[in-house]
């Protein structure tokens, strides 16, 4: 099978000779931070439910395992995109896009909550827009809409 002839399996493959663009190491860093947040987030709950007096015990627990498995969603996406792995952008973007309303009730909220909405908004827009740079998107190997190879 010649090289024309030969399917590209995925773009690590295909691009190793190109160098990573910084576009997407960034958006790769911003989406491991937000999965990392959520860990962090997800532990202390658990933690604080196990140990400590919350309001209910159970919904404390809940919450905490909840976020944990959420990470996952954002730190696979990130591996993914360090990886240059074409599927690991649309979990990217759904990462970020769940997180706009998100910081849209931090925002609202009349406590501490509020820079917490600012940063986790600031993050998710400067994300989304490094996840569909043409850069990105190209070093990726997505094609757009009726474009042959």
């Amino acid at each position: 099978m010649s090289s024309q002839q030969k399917p590209v399996q995925d773009t690590a493959e295909a691009g190793t000779a190109e160098p990573r663009p910084r576009r997407l190491t960034y958006a790769a860093v911003l989406a491991a931070l937000e999965g990392a947040a959520l860990v962090a987030g997800g532990l202390y709950a658990l933690v604080l439910g196990i140990t400590g007096d919350p309001d209910d015990r159970q919904q404390a627990v809940s919450l905490g395992i909840t976020l944990v498995v959420l990470a996952l969603l954002p730190l696979i996406a990130a591996r993914g995109l360090l990886l240059r792995r074409r599927w690991s952008r649309g979990p990217a973007v759904i990462t970020q896009v769940m997180a706009l309303p998100v910081a849209y009730n931090l925002l609202r909220a009349d406590s501490m909550a509020i820079p917490a909405g600012i940063v986790l908004g600031v993050i998710a827009v400067a994300a989304l827009v490094l996840l569909v740079n043409g850069e990105t998107t190209r070093a990726l190997g997505i094609r757009g809409p009726g474009r042959a190879e």
